[in-house]
């Protein structure tokens, strides 16, 4: 099963660390993603730029809105991504929790749903048809 591992952190936790942890967990992490990848499990792996370079955009009653960044009361940002292979639930959150980044922040782990089966379901574009 293919999985989502999406990587949140919070920068107040980040900044009170010392000088040269950030780089350290960093390390750990690109560690960590070698492992996986030669270990089969790790698909894809990327790292967002900073949320102050976002945009969000959003249609309402027909109106589009482009607004700077996530908001500014959220505490945990979202940083990057994992997506992975593994068993189950159950192997993916084991997974997760190796990340350096649960310690300042948050690693969600989220099945990834089969978008042909989708597709299929919907009749979209590119589905074929039962008649």
């Amino acid at each position: 099963m293919k999985f989502m591992l999406l990587i949140y952190n919070d920068g107040t936790l980040l900044d009170s660390l010392p000088p040269d942890q950030p780089d350290a967990m960093m390390r750990e992490c690109l560690a960590h993603a070698d492992e996986l990848k030669h270990t089969g499990h790790l698909i894809e792996s990327r790292m967002l730029a900073d949320a102050d370079q976002a945009k969000a955009v959003r249609i309402r009653n027909g109106r589009t809105t482009t607004t700077d960044g996530p908001f500014a009361e959220a505490k945990e940002v979202l940083g990057g991504f994992n997506l992975i292979e593994a068993e189950d639930i159950e192997e993916a959150v084991r997974i997760a929790a190796e990340f350096p980044w649960a310690r300042t922040g948050c690693v969600e782990v989220r099945p990834v749903e089969d978008i042909e089966a989708v597709r299929q379901r919907v009749g979209g574009s590119g589905a074929s048809a039962a008649r």
